[in-house]
């Protein structure tokens, strides 16, 4: 057992090193995480230290343990390539038995930055509720089986979805992770500001509860020694120990199972493939409009469903367009105009177009011939982000009016964003032809090398256009807000804002194809960079 731990440990230690050597650009990267990640850990550990004494510090030192033992459950599954031992599927061919296996890789998964950065946290939580002897006693406990805990939860879940982190799921849904960091930085943002004006004893009903869960219950069993409750510190000790116990059981089942079971994830039965080819050409395909533009419409959408890169874009800009204005409207601190928001962010999903093909853009440059064959394809993009974002602007609209109650001004507002919609597509086709840029297929770069400032002209300056073109709405809003009997007349922004869009667009789209077509070399070249 003690080789294997060493063996096991060893091999971590290599593979770190191994990875660092490849290059410096790595080393460095390496290096600056390490120490921005053990600053901000030094820094919560001195700011839980400082919580001694205070009022409601257990609260915050449970639910501190409780949203890491979150973190280590799901991150893995976001960034799979963090850890190279995180798949016990490399190591089946070796005459390993599960239970030393466990223990083998549960000591590796004590070495690294992660595992470092968790335990000064829990120290500092630890130590943030310790007084006197029982106290100190039982965190010195409490700190290494939350750890453990951490460790082993991370390890249950990889270990139980190791087939999806190595399929093409699993890569989609690492590219998604940015979704994930995003909205979970609005909802951080959200809940900042709620304690901000209540207080933190609004965390002490849910750490009631939550200090019996496993692994925050060790650190509550911190809590319970040093109020002298000492049989309920056994308790949650107990409650922590079998909780271990339980993760180091399912464990070992799941590496049985997987070392000993054929890998049926690539298998397809013969009865699904046949049914998946002849349904290829139905479904939305029977909705969408004959000719070019229905086939450009079609591959577009599929562009937005299967392509890693083109899907997190999607589904982050929807995301992030509802999160702004509804959260800012349920905190009382925004404005119904937010709601323009959503087709802003979705706008922009029009702005490089081609370079979401990247090589494959020949095919499509092999078909267009003349402005007429341009124009038709531009219309079909556009056509496909509209399927999506004229019911999703319209949704945000009428969620954040109906979350602030000003059914007065959804009219307006519909009409800005619809015109700020159409302007948008508008300049979005014309920057497409005139500053593409290639999105690399792997890792997580948006942009090739070289090519960064071609995406900031291309973006900032066509939204700065966009803005530019949507002023007539813009002044025609205000003159009847600021009229004394404007109200009456602030309906007409519906369909003022509806036909200006739509009339933005097909003018954008009519400028864009004559350009587009005329510099199709430089533009196959520039999107097949990456």
């Amino acid at each position: 057992m003690t080789d294997v731990t060493s063996t096991v440990v060893r091999l971590k230690l290599s593979l770190l090193r191994n990875g660092l050597r490849q290059s410096g650009g790595r080393r460095a990267a390496f290096v600056a995480s390490a120490v921005v990640a053990l600053l901000f850990a030094v820094l919560q550990l001195l700011g839980l230290v400082m919580l001694r004494g205070r009022s409601h510090a257990d609260a915050v030192a449970v639910l501190g343990a409780a949203v890491l033992a979150l973190g280590w459950a799901f991150m893995p599954l976001f960034f799979p390539s963090g850890d190279e031992t995180l798949d016990p599927t490399r190591l089946v061919m070796l005459p390993l038995r599960p239970r030393p296996l466990v223990r083998a890789l549960l000591a590796a998964s004590l070495v690294g930055i992660g595992p470092l950065f968790t335990l000064l946290l829990l120290v500092g939580c630890a130590v943030s509720v310790a007084h006197g002897t029982a106290g100190y006693g039982v965190a010195v406990v409490g700190v290494a089986l939350a750890l453990l805990i951490c460790v082993a939860l991370a390890r249950v879940i990889a270990a139980a979805n190791v087939r999806l982190l190595s399929s093409r799921k699993g890569r989609d849904l690492a590219v998604l992770s940015g979704l994930v960091i995003a909205v979970g930085a609005q909802l951080v943002n959200f809940a900042a500001r709620s304690l901000g004006s209540a207080g933190l004893g609004e965390l002490a009903p849910v750490s009631d509860v939550v200090r019996w869960l496993p692994p925050a219950a060790a650190i509550g069993a911190v809590h319970s020694a040093s109020a002298g409750s000492y049989g309920t510190a056994v308790l949650q000790l107990a409650l922590s120990v079998a909780a271990l116990a339980l993760l180091v059981g399912v464990w070992a089942r799941t590496l049985t199972r997987l070392m000993t079971a054929p890998d049926g994830s690539t298998l397809q039965a013969p009865d699904r493939a046949g049914r998946g080819r002849g349904s290829a050409g139905g479904g939305l395909g029977t909705l969408l409009p004959a000719g070019r533009t229905g086939t450009v419409m079609a591959r577009s959408l599929r562009y937005v469903w299967r392509d890693p890169k083109t899907k997190a874009a999607w589904v982050t800009s929807l995301a992030i367009g509802v999160i702004v204005p509804v959260f800012n409207a349920v905190q009382g601190t925004g404005s119904i105009y937010f709601a323009c928001f959503a087709a802003g962010m979705l706008g922009i999903q029009m702005y490089n177009q081609f370079g979401q093909d990247t090589s494959a853009f020949w095919m499509v440059a092999m078909t267009i011939s003349s402005p007429r064959d341009a124009y038709a394809e531009l219309r079909g993009r556009a056509l496909a982000l509209l399927l999506i974002t004229l019911p999703y602007a319209t949704l945000v609209t009428v969620l954040t009016t109906a979350v602030l109650g000003d059914w007065r001004r959804l009219p307006e507002v519909l009409g800005l964003s619809f015109a700020l919609l159409g302007a948008m597509l508008a300049t979005g086709a014309w920057t497409s032809a005139r500053f593409p840029y290639s999105i690399p297929q792997e890792g997580h770069r948006n942009v090739a090398a070289g090519q960064t400032g071609l995406a900031w002209i291309a973006i900032f300056g066509g939204m700065v256009s966009a803005a530019l073109l949507c002023a007539p709405v813009i002044a025609l809003t205000i003159t009847l807000n600021v009229t004394a009997d404007g109200d009456a007349w602030t309906w007409l922004l519906l369909p003022v804002g509806a036909a200006y869009g739509a009339t933005t667009t097909w003018a954008g789209l009519r400028l864009a194809a004559p350009r587009t077509a005329a510099r199709l070399p430089e533009i196959l070249t520039a999107v097949s960079r990456g």
